[in-house]
């Protein structure tokens, strides 16, 4: 139960009342952000996108934003909360705030700063994610070495602002309770005080002169929404772009659409019945998706596919999805609902574990770092959603099942499928002749003059056409698609910092030698997926291995497997790993 779930979080020295708390907060924490009704979420022409690094350090945010998000197209990237919070590995840590000192795990105040300055360089605007609604439990010393007890931050908060209701939360029927009382036992601030709202404004403030560009307010639902439109006031910039988090539960007190006079909310039930749909229905459904299946308005909704908090707590879809979630994550950015969040985050078994290396990411796909704000399939995306802003659906085709395609008006083009086995079709769209890239495969794809082409959209994937990419790889010659050899695909669970690789007899496939095995993409997890070029009618012996980081190779079990490629395509490998 995502805002009110009680984690067993472990118990660390000072912070034993922290420890159930702490996940649950941060779980109940998780929001978006909001945006003021002057200001919009994405004004015309503006990228809507935001990329969610959840835990990353600041410098690893930084590079990214120089690397792969402002190539990309994304406009924003939000960061995880910046503020001095308890000491602990686990994540939701991060979540119980000791002091509005800048000097949390992720980074000191000038990593922040200098973060806000490149991602602003590279064209990426910076959101917060603010943890105002409490303050930590337990006593102890802070990250940046501030010493607190519950009810007792120095020089911020004593006890009278923080005694509305000491108890827990214990009844969601009841708006009281919600909003005043303590979220799984964290010290509950006043936000009906004008001192209260004084110190949240200074911190919100002291952000803005850093360069921050949004905010997602944490908790919003456990506030009410007057107490945010006052502190909101208060800030240098009152029209700043805000995505709160107000989670939608049947029969609650607190409805999420309450906050909408504010700015953006965040619109879980959008990530609910998507996972329901890519599960159990079929994607022909989605046909009307958003407003008309009771969705908050489209020009204030924050959505996505998944967030740190819901990837735990099973109530959407995840990287442990495969496919299914690739292709959710493709339908969210084609399709003109909402204000997209991409979540960017790491492997875990441990639902408390913290970020790999304290958050610093020496290189994506590696220590367990997953990077779907770069995966082809999900990167790619951003600028077919840029292009083809304002425009409507059109051309909408499904075949009663989960084989959907739809157009952007003459902007882009979308087909997805998720079902078993190939689709080929000739598909009508609106888009002008001429020669397209399909950014999910890197292969031209020629539309006739009369808007149609004709492809082959294999299982688990999807094709993806829009009027900014009409040559690939920059306009230079694409790669060859592969029509002769061999597709692999090996069914392979992984630890964090794993890859699965594939070797072989043949010097295509490395020659038997580790260093040169040829890395699967692990964008269908845990079925990975590799297509190599092979001359007609060799015969092969091959086999699976996995890497980690420091690039010790396990070798799957038994004899080498072998195969042969037909004298006319490929022959299609479906495996899975030998322990």
């Amino acid at each position: 139960m995502p805002a009110r779930a009680v984690r067993a979080a472990r118990t660390t020295g000072t912070t034993r009342a922290a420890t159930t708390l702490l996940a649950a907060a941060a779980l109940a924490a998780t929001a978006l952000t909001a945006q003021a009704p002057q200001a919009q979420a994405a004004p015309p022409g503006a990228k809507d996108v935001t990329a969610v690094l959840f835990e990353w350090r600041f410098d690893s945010v930084a590079a990214a934003c120089t690397s792969s998000l402002g190539p990309a197209g994304y406009g924003y990237v939000q960061v995880s909360p910046p503020q001095e919070h308890i000491q602990g590995s686990q994540w939701w840590t991060s979540y119980q705030p000791v002091s509005y000192k800048i000097a949390g795990r992720l980074g000191d105040r000038a990593a922040f700063k200098a973060m806000v300055d490149t991602c602003h360089a590279a064209g990426v605007k910076v959101v917060a994610d603010s943890v105002i609604n409490h303050m930590a439990a337990g006593d102890g010393t802070g990250t940046g070495g501030s010493s607190y007890t519950k009810y007792g931050y120095p020089g911020i908060y004593s006890g009278s602002d923080m005694d509305d209701c000491r108890a827990a939360i214990s009844n969601y029927q009841d708006r009281g309770n919600v909003q005043n009382c303590e979220l799984v036992q964290l010290a509950d601030l006043d936000t009906g005080e004008d001192y209260v709202r004084g110190r949240i404004a200074g911190y919100l403030n002291d952000l803005l002169s850093l360069g921050v560009d949004g905010f997602r307010i944490d908790a919003a639902k456990h506030m009410p929404a007057a107490d945010l439109a006052n502190i909101k006031s208060r800030l240098s910039n009152p029209g700043v772009y805000w995505k709160q988090e107000a989670i939608h539960g049947a029969g609650e007190a607190v409805s999420p659409s309450e906050y909408l006079g504010n700015g953006d909310v965040q619109e879980f039930r959008y990530a609910r019945d998507l996972k329901r749909v890519f599960q159990n229905e079929n994607l022909a459904y989605l046909k009307n998706f958003g407003e008309a299946w009771g969705h908050m308005p489209s020009g204030q909704a924050g959505v996505f596919v998944d967030n740190h908090d819901t990837e735990r707590g099973g109530d959407t879809l995840s990287y442990k999805n495969g496919s299914a979630y690739t292709l959710a994550n493709v339908f969210m950015l084609a399709w003109p609902y909402g204000a997209p969040d991409v979540h960017s985050g790491y492997e875990w078994t441990d639902k408390d574990a913290g970020p790999p290396n304290g958050g610093a990411v020496n290189a994506c796909y590696s220590d367990g770092w997953k990077c779907q704000h770069a995966w082809r399939e999900i990167s790619s995306m951003v600028a077919l959603r840029n292009a083809a802003r304002g425009q409507s659906v059109t051309d909408w085709w499904d075949n009663g099942g989960d084989q959907i395609a739809f157009g952007r008006g003459t902007k882009a083009y979308v087909a997805i499928n998720h079902e078993g086995s190939a689709l080929t079709r000739t598909f009508q769209t609106s888009l002008a002749g001429g020669d397209y890239c399909d950014v999910q495969s890197g292969r031209t794809v020629t539309v006739d003059s009369a808007g149609r082409f004709t492809a082959t959209v294999g299982a688990g994937t999807a094709v993806a056409l829009h009027t900014g990419a009409r040559t690939c790889s920059g306009g230079s010659t694409p790669p060859p698609a592969v029509t002769t050899g061999a597709s692999f695909a090996v069914n392979a669970t992984t630890v964090p910092g794993q890859d699965v690789l594939v070797t072989g007899d043949r010097a295509e496939l490395g020659g038997w030698n580790t260093a040169a095995a040829l890395r699967l993409d692990p964008a269908s997890y845990p079925v990975w997926k590799l297509d190599v070029t092979l001359p007609p009618g060799t015969s092969f012996a091959y086999k699976y291995v996995r890497k980690d980081a420091s690039g010790t190779v396990t070798w799957e079990s038994g004899a080498n497997r072998t195969a042969t490629v037909p004298a006319n395509g490929k022959v299609t490998l479906t495996d899975t790993w030998r322990s």
